[in-house]
């Protein structure tokens, strides 16, 4: 049903390069280059592969940052933008969309609503 890798449930009737995607840090591309390292076809079933095989894929894993590591990498950044005040920083602070997207018409659903009392 599931198989364990990384410290992450993957399910194991997905092929190698989706199943892989369901660790965070990880995408497609990042998957097939994964796969491609460890000599392991990436069109293969993942319950399908042998012990061996897992732990190859583990070890090429540990190589790069995923799951709490980059978490804690990502919001550490964010608090140093934060920290300085800068503009990325102020709208975080205030959960404001930050990469120049308007906020007149959208982003109704990332401004902070106001509980009238």
């Amino acid at each position: 049903m599931y198989l364990r890798i990384a410290g992450v449930n993957l399910i194991d009737r997905k092929h190698v390069c989706l199943a892989l995607t369901g660790i965070y840090g990880i995408g497609r591309s990042k998957a097939l280059a994964i796969c491609a390292e460890s000599n392991i076809d990436p069109h293969v079933v993942l319950g399908s592969l042998k012990e061996a095989e897992v732990n190859t894929i583990a070890l090429v894993l540990k190589k790069y940052s995923i799951e709490g590591e980059l978490k804690r990498e990502t919001a550490l950044n964010i608090k140093r933008l934060i920290d300085i005040k800068c503009y990325r920083g102020r709208r975080h602070r205030f959960c404001l969309p930050v990469r120049g997207q308007r906020t007149r018409s959208n982003a109704s659903t990332s401004r902070k609503r106001r509980v009238k009392i």
